[in-house]
Parts: structure tokens; sequence; C-alpha cells
């Protein structure tokens, strides 16, 4: 648990007291981008929940993953390590190669789940989005999308924070940032911090701290207007993980001894990201532009005791590494200015093209010491299973409108085509080579395509009643980690069929 001291509360709660009269408090509109189009969250056909800069200040939240709580059916599996933390909405999930929930940085899709989970800095909004996404965004959101944005760095003044957060397991950790203008056109923004906290869970067998943390962050942006109509966003980001070992160790005797494993072996888990993104959005009279261009490349190494006992039987070393491009085009209806159509309808729309190419790379080996393979093999082996090479990519095409009728009624209906391609070498084998390789040479391709629609019913400006129909899809593609001979498996797809009530409540004091 850490602690802050914040001044500015204190002093405002001592003058609340002071009024005779507190004011009325009222919930400010909530805008999202979950449907790659800023809107307010009541009139999203969808079960979203946005998590706002007040909400991650005010809360102390320090990473992705700690948001979930304020996200109904919202659960991340983790194994005490960053780079393992998987997204699980209303029980759909999956591996980190082929996530079921994607995460969007400032609109670039993390294709790899070992990226997503990210420290917090100059985050602006964090929107959980439930249910199928593919109509808009594609493979891999057969249950949601996690949508997260930076905030814009300040046009009006230099402005900035830090803060030095502390707590039990010796967490010490320092953070802050700053933003200003730049002429009258453009402005930056800076943020960094570390982290080090010691571990939860101790190996009996040494006494020493097992799961501890220890990280370096920072991100930098660059925004520039140059007229009313056209903003440019480039913004930078670092993160360097030094973790130590994944806590896992026999069920039952954890149930004994809480916070306890005991192995010979202590491993670590490195995980290193760096990340370009560059936005351009501009407004016309009849319509608006949007450019995401993105470029990840993060690389792990992790070593864990395989056997999880004081008995040196085995080890496995994990190195992976990925670089990813994308690029999205998108246009459609000025922001706030729908199409009108008679005095009875208006439309918004908006179609779009993505791209991605993904490699991908691994190369885990168990090492087995003398006998434990099998009684006949005298000495230690070591085994690549496996020394993987993956590369993908692939194309989508989107297209979206929603009918206004009487200013009450929505009508949404959306479709999208999406084509990737991928291509696998997988190696199994063993040093020394006590059996030949197993070497798979493979490829495949996908097509698909995801249908949306969306009835949406606005009672009174305080209750908005809606259904949905959506059709999700996660690509298939190659385990490196299968057994051989089941290493490519295929796409999978879901019907999703909902109801339901948005309202506020109490002249707005619950939504």
């Amino acid at each position: 648990m850490a602690y802050r001291f914040v001044l500015p509360f204190v002093l405002i709660a001592s003058a609340s007291f002071a009024q005779s009269n507190p004011p009325t408090v009222t919930l400010p509109t909530v805008i999202v981008t979950a449907q790659k189009e800023a809107t307010d969250v009541k009139d999203v056909p969808a079960s979203v929940t946005a998590v706002t800069t007040q909400t991650i200040t005010d809360s102390g939240l320090r990473a992705i993953t700690d948001a979930a709580i304020f996200a109904p059916n919202t659960v991340f599996t983790e194994f005490t390590a960053r780079k393992v933390s998987n997204a699980r909405f209303r029980g759909i999930g999956s591996s980190p190669g082929n996530p079921a929930i994607t995460t969007y940085i400032d609109g670039v899709p993390q294709l790899n789940s070992n990226s997503s989970n990210i420290e917090l800095l100059d985050v602006g909004q964090i929107e959980f989005v439930r249910g199928p996404q593919s109509p808009l965004f594609g493979r891999n959101t057969l249950g949601g999308i996690v949508n997260v944005t930076t905030a814009r760095p300040s046009m009006s003044k230099w402005t900035g924070a830090a803060f030095a957060p502390f707590g039990n397991a010796g967490l010490m950790e320092v953070r802050g940032h700053a933003s200003g203008p730049v002429g009258d056109k453009a402005a930056i923004g800076v943020a960094g911090g570390l982290q080090q906290r010691e571990g939860y869970t101790v190996n009996s067998v040494t006494g020493n701290d097992l799961d501890f943390r220890d990280g370096t962050f920072a991100k930098a942006q660059f925004m520039m207007l140059p007229n009313a109509n056209w903003e440019t966003r480039f913004i930078y980001a670092h993160e360097r993980n030094r973790d130590g070992d994944y806590a896992l160790g026999d069920l039952d005797a954890i149930r004994v001894t809480p916070h306890r494993v005991s192995r010979d072996f202590e491993g670590f888990t490195n995980r290193d990201i760096n990340s370009v993104t560059f936005n351009v959005r501009g407004t016309g009279q009849n319509f608006a532009i949007q450019s995401n261009t993105g470029f990840v490349k993060w690389n792990t190494e992790d070593a864990t005791d395989l056997d999880y006992t004081p008995q040196p039987l085995a080890t496995r070393t994990n190195d992976e590494a990925d670089r990813q491009l994308t690029q999205e085009v998108r246009v459609g209806s000025p922001e706030n200015a729908p199409v009108t159509l008679t005095d009875r309808l208006m439309l918004r729309w908006q179609a779009g093209v993505e791209y991605f190419n993904q490699a991908y790379e691994q190369d885990a080996v168990n090492t087995l010491s003398a006998f434990v393979l099998d009684p006949r093999v005298p000495f230690p082996v070591a085994m690549h299973s496996p020394e993987a090479s993956i590369d993908n990519a692939g194309i989508g095409v989107f297209a979206r409108g929603t009918l206004t009728i009487n200013e009450k009624t929505d009508v949404t209906a959306g479709l999208r085509f999406d084509h990737e391609s991928s291509d696998a070498v997988l190696r199994t084998f063993f040093e020394p080579a006590i059996q030949p390789a197993n070497v798979v040479t493979a490829e495949q391709s996908f097509s698909d395509v995801s249908p949306q629609f969306a009835v949406m019913y606005r009672v009174n400006p305080q209750h908005h009643v809606y259904t949905s129909a959506a059709r999700g899809y996660k690509a298939g593609g190659f385990n490196p980690a299968a057994l051989p001979g089941s290493e490519a498996y295929g796409e999978e797809h879901a019907w999703h069929v909902k109801a339901g009530v948005k309202s506020s409540l109490w002249a707005g004091k619950m939504a």
C-alpha cells in the first residue's frame, strides 16, 4: 500500500467546512473514443467504463491493470511480473500472442499483450469496452478492447506536477510530468519516473525476496496546431523493467505458508518497450480525416525454476522479441456535425483502412539435469521448445454509419473485412542432439467479415435504452509452445447480442 501527502486537498477540505451551503455536485459529461470518434458515453451502444484523469490521480493508479477495479466483469490474469498480464472481459481471454482483448494506446494496437500493461504517464483516459469490437477494430477484439489515450500538452501555460509515494514492502517511487506551449502553435510534454519495491514472496531456501520490481519509464510528446482545423502529435514512450522471478510453487504448500516458496534457482523477468506514435487529425466542412501511425518494439528475457522445488531438476529461460508497424487512415463526418439528410434524419459516418506488419521471435530453453528427461540420459540436456520466428501481415477495411431519427433514435450498422497471412518457422531440438530436430515451416491466411447492428432510443436526456448485435473475430495463427503436429490453430468467432440501459440519476449525481 502506498501513502501520499496532498496538501492542496487539506486546504480545500478545510475551506469547504466554512461554507454554509455546499455546492451541488453534478457528474461531468464523459467523452469517449471507444468507437473511433469522440462521443458522449451515454450515446455509445456498448458497455463502456471510462477511467478519467481525475480518477487516475485521486486513486493513485500507476499501471493499466490497476484501473480494472473500476470496470465490471474485467479481470487481469497476472503472474507477478508486468510482462504477463492478460485481460479477461466476461470470462473471455487468451494467450499473449493471440489476445481476445486488444489494448490500444493512442490508436495503436498492441498486437502482443506483453507490451500492454505499461505505467500510466500523462494518460488522459482509459476505456474498457466490453463486447465484440471487430466490426470497427478487426482482429483479436472478440471480447473487447482497452483504449488508452495520452493527455494533450498544455497550450495555454507551463504546468506540471511531481510526487513520490512510499509504502510497505520497500515501495519507493518518484514520477512527474510537465508540459507547456512553444510559441503560438505548438506544445511539448515530458514525463518520467522510477519505481522500486521488495518482493511479497520469500524463497525459504535462500531467504531472498523473489518477486521484487524495479523499473524506469519516460514519455515525450510534441503537438502542433498549424490552424484551427489540423492537429499533429508525435509521442515517444520508453519503459524498462527489471523484475524478479515468478512467485509460483506447490499450491498446497503455499496455502500452509502463504507468500513462501522453496526453490534452488532464483530467476528474473526483464522487459524493454520502445514505441513511437504519429497522429494527424483534420476537420473540414464536409468530412474529417485521421491518420494513426505506430511503431512498437519490445523484448523480454526471463528465467525461472521450472520444477519449483529445492531440487536442481530443471530451469527455463525464455527470450522474446517483437516489432510491429501499424497504419490506419480514417475519414468520416465532421466531429459534432452530422450530415443533415432531412428535417428528421441526420447521419454520422466513418470509413477507413488499416494495415499491420508484425515480426515475432522466441527462444525458450528448458535445461534438464541428468536423468530427468530419461533414466537413460545420464547428462544434462537443453531442449529448445521452441525456437520460433513468426511473421504476420494484414489489412482491414471498415465502414460504419449511424442514422439519427427525430433526435430520439439512433440506428447503427457497420461492417469490416479483414485479411491476413502468417508465416512461421518453428524448431524444437536438443543440445546435445539426442534426437533429430522437429522443424515446422508453414503459412496460413485468413479472411473475415464482421458485421454490427445497434439501435438506441433516448427516452429523455437522462435515460437511454439500446440493443446491439455484433460478431467478434479472433485471428488464427501458430502456437510456438504447442506439441509437435498441433502448432497451427484456426480463427474463432462469436456473436454477442445484448440490451442495456444508460441513465443519470439524482440530478446527475449518479450515472
